[in-house]
C-alpha cells in the first residue's frame, strides 16, 4: 500500500475537528498517555495537541499521521467520528461452557475488550451439586445480578442467598460458589480485574 501524504489541514480536508478531537481524547486515555507523553511520541508541542483535544486546532495531515503513530492506531480511526457498536447475543447463543461436577452451564456474553479488564457470562443452574471455583486470578472481582429462580452465590464461607433482582459482588480471588436452589436458575455475572 503506497501512503499517500499531502499539505492540507485537516479542516480543508474535509475532516471534523470535533471527531478528530474527540478520538484523540479517546485514544490517548485508552493508551494512558498524559498530553506531554503523546505530544512527546508524536514530535509534537503539546500546545497544539492541546488545541487538537479541545477542537481548536486544525491540525495537518502530518500531524495526525504522527499522533495515528504514536497512539498506534490506524489513521481513519483519528479523523472518523466513532459509531456506537451494538453487540446481540440471541438466548441459546454464544460459547457455552458445562461445569464437571454441577449443573451449571456459563455462556460467554461479552469477552473483554482490548484495555478493558471484564467478561459478562450469562450463567444457568439447577439444583443439585453447587459450582464451586477456586481463587482466579489476584485481583478479580465478580458481579452477579440473578435473573430468575434462587441461588446461593459468593464466598465459600459466606454464600449469600439470592432472589430475582438481587445483586451481590464478591472477591474472585477466593474460593466462591454457586448454587441453584429452584429450577430454571439464571444470573448474569461479570468477573472484573480491579
Amino acid at each position: 500500500m503506497t501512503e499517500t501524504r499531502d499539505n492540507r489541514s485537516a479542516g480543508e480536508s474535509g475532516a471534523p475537528l470535533a471527531a478528530i478531537a474527540a478520538s484523540l481524547h479517546r485514544e490517548r486515555q485508552r493508551a494512558g498517555l498524559s498530553l506531554t507523553e503523546l505530544a512527546r511520541r508524536a514530535g509534537i508541542a503539546k500546545s497544539t495537541l492541546s488545541q487538537l483535544e479541545s477542537g481548536t486546532g486544525n491540525p495537518s495531515v502530518e500531524t495526525i499521521w504522527a499522533l495515528s503513530t504514536a497512539l498506534g492506531v490506524p489513521f481513519a480511526r483519528l479523523v472518523e467520528p466513532a459509531k456506537p457498536r451494538v453487540q446481540v447475543v440471541r438466548a441459546g447463543e454464544g460459547p457455552r461452557f458445562s461445569a464437571e461436577r454441577a449443573d451449571y452451564i456459563a455462556t460467554l456474553l461479552s469477552p473483554s475488550p482490548p484495555h478493558s479488564r471484564r467478561d459478562v457470562y450469562l450463567v444457568q443452574a439447577e439444583p443439585g451439586r453447587p459450582r464451586e471455583s477456586d481463587p482466579h486470578l489476584p485481583g478479580i472481582m465478580e458481579h452477579l445480578v440473578l435473573s430468575s429462580g434462587r441461588a446461593l452465590a459468593g464466598p465459600v464461607d459466606d454464600p449469600v442467598e439470592l432472589a430475582p433482582g438481587d445483586y451481590v459482588a464478591y472477591p474472585g480471588d477466593v474460593a466462591h460458589v454457586f448454587r441453584a436452589l429452584e429450577a430454571g436458575t439464571m444470573a448474569v455475572l461479570i468477573s472484573e480485574q480491579t
